[in-house]
């Protein structure tokens, strides 16, 4: 009986493969840095993205890779997957999909540009934070930090990813964020 050779991973699907194990590392340790294996939201939209999501992105560059991974293109309402880009206004966090006490998983992934290690200083707690966590976050406006405090009601809300360039630091609906 002969025995089959496993199947190569083609160069996309490693890269996408390290950039899901990114991606999940940091969402199981809020507020601690992450490297993707390259800079931007295409990393995360090869991990994540596939034709059972619906995605909206405020970025029109992005399309084009979220409609070759056959997702749906969705309003910031009913989208799984938000690419925000930059905000500019917090309140359009009260436009996101949050889920429901009995469905918490379909409240969306927010993915946000910012810059790591610079503004804000916050002070994280919750599960997968030992104690507390600090982190520095620049490029939101003014009030974000307490409209996504409002809009929260664990177990409802939504996943917070920010990218900085190759760099990403998550935030699950479970973390609790002090501005100090």
């Amino acid at each position: 009986m002969s025995q089959s050779a496993p199947p190569l991973r083609s160069a996309e699907e490693i890269e996408a493969n390290a950039s899901f194990d990114a991606l999940l590392w940091a969402l199981s340790r809020p507020g601690q840095i992450r490297h993707l294996p390259k800079p931007g939201e295409a990393a995360l939209i090869d991990a994540l993205i596939d034709r059972e999501c619906r995605v909206y992105s405020a970025d029109p560059l992005l399309i084009p890779q979220v409609m070759r991974s056959g997702a749906e293109i969705a309003d910031m309402a009913s989208a799984d997957h938000v690419f925000l880009a930059t905000v500019q206004d917090s309140e359009v966090l009260k436009s996101l999909q949050l889920g429901s006490d009995l469905y918490p998983d379909e409240g969306a992934t927010v993915i946000l540009r910012c810059k790591l290690g610079a503004g804000a200083h916050l002070r994280l707690s919750g599960p997968g934070v030992n104690g507390t966590c600090d982190l520095q976050v620049a490029g939101l406006p003014d009030g974000f930090w307490q409209t996504r405090a409002q809009v929260m009601r664990y177990p409802t809300g939504f996943e917070l990813i920010l990218l900085d360039g190759d760099r990403l630091a998550a935030l699950p609906r479970s973390t609790i964020v002090e501005v100090l």
